[in-house]
């Protein structure tokens, strides 16, 4: 079994584009003009039929991204994402039997929470990085700050993710608990399916500096 990743290594960039991917002959050239804007990360959902495939084809094609597997639902999801090399996973809530199942395997794993006892309830599951979802609908950076104050002393960090875009990056990479950002303005479902690669890397690429700027302060 190959040595478990460590998640402060990958999300250092401290952003992770979540991307739908429709066909599978999409999948490299978007890990490749996500690269080409700077960023190392991408979570393909499993929500389409070639997810599996998208991230089999992106391990091998492009080594120097990291891949991961995102709305994992259940044990056999989580199998499956191992299996074809995913390197992480992301759950939209919070599922003992993913958690259990990701945790047999050493398979890095974020659990979707929204509330305080999901958090308490992620922590005794072993999750030290928590998907803070859907942000945005659930009051964004007031509430996330709200929920962080409790827990910054465990050590415990959020990837906030769901409805957040390079205008709002940001106030939410400002608050000290928030490990990465999940997004997908950079590369919408849409911009995808169009194959506008140029555009993707641009959005990405400003993305990458809003974060640096933002790192520097």
């Amino acid at each position: 079994m190959a040595a478990r990743m460590n998640a402060e290594s990958f999300l250092k960039q401290r952003l992770v584009c979540v991307a739908v991917i429709d066909k599978t002959e999409d999948a490299v050239p978007l890990a490749e003009a996500l690269l080409a804007g700077g960023l190392n990360c991408i979570e393909v959902t499993f929500r389409t039929a070639g997810a599996a495939e998208s991230i089999s084809q992106i391990r091998k094609s492009v080594p120097q991204i990291v891949v991961g597997a995102g709305t994992l639902l259940s044990a056999e999801t989580v199998k499956e994402a191992i299996d074809v090399g995913a390197q992480f996973g992301v759950s939209p809530g919070l599922s003992e039997s993913v958690m259990e199942t990701a945790n047999k395997r050493d398979f890095p794993i974020f659990p979707g929470v929204i509330t305080p006892t999901e958090v308490m309830r992620a922590i005794d599951l072993g999750a030290r990085h928590l998907k803070f979802f859907p942000s945005e609908t659930f009051g964004g950076v007031n509430a996330l700050k709200a929920l962080a104050g409790p827990f910054g002393h465990t050590g415990v960090k959020f990837i906030p993710t769901g409805g957040i875009n390079a205008a709002s990056l940001p106030n939410y990479l400002a608050i000290p608990q928030v490990a990465a950002i999940g997004g997908s303005w950079m590369a919408e479902r849409k911009l995808v399916a169009e194959k506008d690669w140029k555009k993707i890397t641009s959005l990405t690429a400003e993305a990458m500096k809003i974060i640096a700027t933002t790192n520097s302060k």
